[in-house]
């Protein structure tokens, strides 16, 4: 079976990891999905029917940025917070329609790790939060190439937790949703994709604040020549709505709004049983503010460079049908 990469569609769930980003709440990361996770061949092309797996991992060494890092840092250094994480995912098409559409469902379980240096010098290791997307569905718009996918997906609150907050490790005592809907090109070995997500979060259950929501955008415009997919890559990620705090910490919020901007490049192989892609994306801008004047340090958000790597294969197809005779086997 030579590898069809059209089933990363659903395939791009891996994880996020802590980060003091403090766009949510403090001591959470700024997001429940790290930016670009889905640019490793994600697509809105419904894959073959059969069972998948995806073996992801990536590295994110940034810094910490924002009004907030000139108070953490007065003589004008940053605070590295490197992280890694590692992440197996499945994705299930039965070869199911549903209103002309194909249907496929995928899930995800991430470990991680980090480590904030000085002044805050603080680390952790453990598992992030489960991703199930129970249901999406796929068109293909004729023979026009262009496909179109939405679905949902959620983060299980089941990671590590620890801490007064539960914020203390990469866990966090939240539901978060994510809607998305991708739009497809693919024909003449040309992969256009914009694919859009959104995080909505439920309430800290520990300590009843609420993270505002935020807007993923991430495209692929990458060719396949032979065996080799190679092309530019690149991402947006940003809070779109207000935290809401609570009373323990006394209605205080940390920000309210942050944007960040990544350009970067991604490069396939397909080995025809499975397909191998490493991406790699650079956050040119990034920017935090809002949030409660008095709360120290103030709004910080990371930015820096981020290395993934992937690779993705079937474990089970079904059975090819059997064709059915054209004459007789017996003849009286």
């Amino acid at each position: 079976m030579r590898f069809n990469k059209t089933f990363l569609a659903a395939a791009g769930v891996a994880a996020s990891v802590w980060t003091p980003a403090h766009a949510f709440e403090s001591g959470s990361g700024g997001w429940a999905q790290k930016p670009g996770i889905t640019l490793g061949g994600t697509t809105a092309e419904a894959p073959p029917p059969g069972l998948y797996m995806i073996d992801q991992m990536y590295t994110y060494q940034p810094n910490l940025t924002g009004p907030g890092n000139s108070v953490l840092n007065p003589h004008g250094t940053t605070t590295g917070v490197p992280s890694a994480v590692g992440a197996t995912a499945f994705v299930w098409a039965p070869g199911w329609t549903f209103l002309g559409a194909s249907y496929d469902a995928s899930l995800a379980i991430p470990m991680g790790m980090y480590a904030a240096g000085s002044p805050l010098n603080a680390e952790a290791s453990g598992m992030i939060r489960t991703y199930i997307a129970p249901v999406e569905l796929s068109w293909k718009l004729g023979d026009s190439g262009f496909y179109v996918k939405s679905g949902l997906g959620m983060y299980v609150p089941d990671g590590t937790v620890t801490g007064v907050n539960g914020l203390g490790n990469l866990g966090t005592p939240w539901w978060t949703f994510m809607p998305e809907f991708i739009v497809s090109y693919l024909k003449n070995g040309w992969h256009f994709t914009a694919n859009v997500y959104g995080e909505i979060n439920t309430e800290n259950t520990i300590t009843q604040y609420r993270s505002g929501d935020i807007l993923h955008a991430e495209f692929t415009a990458t060719k396949s020549i032979g065996k080799w997919t190679v092309g530019p890559v690149a991402y947006y990620a940003g809070q779109v709505s207000d935290d809401q705090s609570s009373a323990f910490y006394g209605g205080a919020i940390n920000v309210n709004r942050y944007n960040i901007w990544a350009v970067g490049a991604s490069v396939g192989y397909n080995f025809g049983p499975a397909q191998l892609t490493v991406w790699a994306l650079d956050e040119v801008s990034a920017n935090a503010s809002g949030g409660t004047p008095q709360l120290a340090p103030g709004p910080t958000i990371t930015k820096g460079f981020t290395a993934f790597a992937q690779l993705s294969y079937r474990l089970w197809a079904p059975d090819e049908p059997v064709e059915a005779p054209k004459s007789p086997l017996y003849h009286k």
